[in-house]
């Protein structure tokens, strides 16, 4: 029985959700269902207005990807996070989704899944390793088995980290494809791993 991988993700500009795409298509190319949900603004139109194009790319990327639900947790073998890099840290829109999981929790019912994460950042040296360490804590609080990429693909000497994907999107405007060979060689590790790991 092929593995359940849900990538949860929240994008603004589309870098991030790049990535996601990629993670879904390395999962699927090992056989494995996918869910990609995208997480919801925790803002209003009124602040929205202060960055161009945001309501209308949350809107379009609304309409392409359903919101997260615990229950989409709670079905999958497999959990991928991927986040933009804010002050250095996960998106708080993200973490709002995180924060839902406590029930699931509670009752033990994550622990023993795959986990991973990745991120996209603006600039050099903007925390894409930094966001994806800062999700790693969460991961084992959840109980989930981390699976990096490490450096166990000949993708990882060109791009991303050996904690997972990245991009940096202020030089070019979408992530490179050596920053999407990473990312879909990072979904199908987790696939495998996921398959592995489920009872």
């Amino acid at each position: 029985m092929a593995a359940k991988i849900l990538i949860v993700f929240y994008s603004r500009g589309g870098s991030t959700e790049a990535l996601a795409k990629a993670v879904a298509e390395g999962a699927q190319a090992e056989g494995a269902e996918v869910r990609l949900r995208r997480a919801r603004e925790l803002v209003g139109p009124e602040v929205m207005a202060h960055a161009p194009g945001w309501a209308e790319a949350a809107a379009n990327m609304n309409a392409l990807y359903e919101a997260p639900t615990p229950d989409d947790a709670a079905w999958a073998d497999g959990i991928v996070f991927g986040s933009p890099t804010r002050f250095g840290s996960p998106s708080s829109e993200l973490r709002a989704y995180i924060e839902q999981l406590g029930g699931l929790w509670f009752a033990g019912k994550l622990a023993g899944k795959a986990g991973s994460a990745f991120a996209s950042t603006q600039s050099f040296h903007g925390g894409n390793e930094g966001t994806i360490l800062q999700l790693y804590p969460t991961l084992a609080h959840l109980g989930l088995i981390i699976v990096p990429t490490g450096y166990t693909d000949g993708s990882l000497f060109k791009a991303g980290t050996p904690y997972g994907a990245s991009t940096v999107t202020g030089v070019v405007a979408t992530p490179s494809e050596d920053d999407l060979a990473v990312a879909r060689y990072q979904g199908q590790r987790v696939a495998r791993v996921a398959g592995l790991l489920r009872p």
